[in-house]
């Protein structure tokens, strides 16, 4: 296994490469993995461990001993050299950081410009870079003078013709390095061109496997594990990380909390690690241990808003009110013109009901990040509570546009089809969610709902859904009662017995009581009588007894049928029967 001294040796050269060429967030990604490896406490001091103080929920929920473990035989890395150094920096130096000046201050044709006769290497890629996104940012110019800052547009980026043109030739001849080929994938990527693009991207991350923004786009054309497995990729511990965040993309996410426990015998403090990990268990619905991780996170980094937007939602669920109001207060100090800032303001205001407030921070954190697909989702939500179906239609749709395997979205237009009474495209859009994720059970009997309508009628269409839901650990008990009761209408009554029993053992189990345990408590009492099995009808109708009402009643006649066939005599009066 790779030493920690070696990838600390790595990503402190791999940060001065990445930030020379204005790859920001690549650069911050490195630092921050670079502050969560374990210090070698005879070398460290005051300044470097500070990040470190304390003990993270993870690394408490991981380790078992200070050794780092030994990955399994078929994990090796390959022994990667430390980034290169830098080519003849005389060369075009003085220009170069004129450009990065103009560059830093958004002035992407001006540091294009300055550097259009250099030829190093460098500059070529700085000069495409700055000219991609100053087409990228006259493309959301044209988005909002055409259509508004949320409306449709068909503005494209028009320096794409002319990038592909001019790296596909560097290409040819050999004269492109690995963040031009990363910059060519992207290039690709946006002409829709996925195939050369992922080619384009794995040969970057293949030389230069320090750039975390070659591996992010890599992630994204990753929309299958076949595709994900046809991936060439040499072995580096940085494709540990790419393989742990494309799996949960995946929903795979066991696989991905595995190799996020293998990371962390190196980056014992990342907090990278920790919020992914943290995403992972969410989706899990492990919403305890995510309460406990994100509290966690922010006792370290206290001004993070990265991924507290998925905390905010993990409160929303929990339905903590006075933990959310602190973290949208917090946030807002912070930074309120975030979208994850707007996004936990607007759960905050979808919390205490005043969902036209929630509405517009969605709104605003879309016009700070037009793509920002939880936004669109929970906008959408947002829109069914206010019974504004057409509204929450096309948000899902827009979710739908920006990740097509986001199943919350085609979840959402399925509820928003099922309010307006249209099964048939309501079950459509539930299918799609289950094809992105079919273990989970509240998926499963939102499609039994729509085969259970009078429009479809599919009783046993509905039965298989409902067992998928059992088989996928349904807490809330729905599948097992609609089993019961589905088999009941059927006319199977020793198959609803089956499940009216398990229903039963399951609400003693949580010590539920209600309309549904007095159903399958009079169900039982009935069915057992009528097929002589006299003891454990007895048990049921003493059951019953505890409850008041006309079942009381019932539960009453059929002890004095019991006793009548057991004895072969009239029963006394139940006042006085012995129970």
């Amino acid at each position: 296994m790779v030493s920690k001294e070696s990838c600390r040796n790595e990503i402190r050269t791999a940060i001065g490469q990445l930030s020379e060429r204005c790859l920001h967030s690549a650069a911050k990604w490195a630092g921050e993995q670079l502050v969560g490896i374990e210090q070698d406490p005879s070398n460290s001091t005051p300044s470097n461990t500070r990040f470190q103080r304390g003990s993270s929920s993870i690394r408490r929920r991981f380790s078992t001993n200070e050794s780092i473990t030994t990955p399994q035989p078929s994990v090796g890395f390959s022994q990667a050299a430390t980034p290169l150094p830098e080519e003849d920096e005389v060369i075009d130096g003085d220009l170069y950081h004129l450009a990065k000046s103009y560059f830093n201050c958004r002035e992407y044709r001006r540091a294009s410009h300055v550097l259009r006769d250099q030829m190093s290497k460098k500059s070529v890629f700085l000069r495409c870079y700055s000219l991609y996104l100053a087409g990228e940012k006259r493309k959301e110019e044209e988005m909002i003078e055409l259509e508004g800052s949320l409306g449709k547009s068909d503005a494209i980026n028009r320096e794409l013709v002319s990038l592909e043109r001019e790296l596909s030739a560097l290409k040819r001849t050999g004269e492109i390095d690995s963040f031009g080929l990363y910059l060519y994938g992207v290039v690709l990527k946006e002409k829709g061109n996925e195939t050369l693009a992922r080619a384009s991207l794995v040969e970057s991350v293949n030389s230069y496997p320090w750039n975390w923004n070659a591996w992010s786009e890599l992630q994204s054309l990753c929309t299958s594990i076949e595709i994900l497995n046809s991936l060439n990729l040499s072995n580096h511990w940085m494709k540990e990380f790419f393989l742990a965040s494309a799996y949960q993309e995946l929903r795979m996410h066991t696989e991905s909390l595995a190799k996020y426990e293998y990371l962390q015998g190196i980056f014992s403090f990342s907090n990278y690690i920790q919020a992914q990990t943290a995403k992972a268990q969410y989706s899990l619905r492990e919403f305890d241990q995510v309460e406990i991780m994100f509290e966690d996170l922010l006792r370290n980094d206290p001004y993070r808003v990265e991924d507290m937007d998925l905390y905010s939602n993990v409160l929303y669920a929990k339905e903590a009110c006075a933990a959310l109001s602190y973290l949208a207060h917090k946030v807002f100090l912070t930074d309120k013109y975030r979208p994850e800032s707007c996004c936990i303001i607007g759960n905050y205001y979808s919390l205490k009901g005043q969902h036209e407030k929630a509405v517009m921070y969605f709104r605003r954190a879309l016009k700070l990040n037009k793509k920002y697909l939880s936004a669109w989702t929970l906008m959408g939500h947002e829109y069914v509570e206010m019974k504004n179906t057409p509204a929450a239609i096309d948000a899902y749709r827009r979710a739908v546009d920006i990740n097509p395997c986001d199943y919350r979205a085609w979840y959402g237009l399925g509820q928003a089809y099922e309010m307006m009474g249209m099964p048939f495209y309501a079950l459509h859009y539930f299918r799609k969610s289950i094809f992105f994720l079919p273990n989970d059970s509240r998926l499963w009997i939102a499609m039994a709902k729509c085969y259970q309508t009078e429009q479809i009628y599919m009783l046993e269409e509905a039965i298989k859904c409902y067992k998928r839901a059992v088989s996928c650990t349904d807490t809330e008990g729905i599948a097992l009662n609609q089993l019961a009761k589905l088999h009941q209408k059927l006319g199977r009554d020793e198959e609803a017995a089956v499940y009216f029993e398990k229903d039963v053992e399951r609400m003693d189990s949580e010590g539920l009581e209600g309309p549904n345990m007095l159903e399958a408590l009079v169900f039982l009492a009935t069915h057992f009588k009528t097929h002589k099995k006299f003891e454990e009808a007895e048990v049921y109708c003493t059951r019953i007894l505890d409850y008041s009402g006309p079942e009381k009643e019932k539960a009453k006649s059929l002890l004095r049928g019991i006793r009548m066939e057991k004895t072969g005599f009239p029963s006394m009066d139940m006042e006085h029967f012995p129970l």
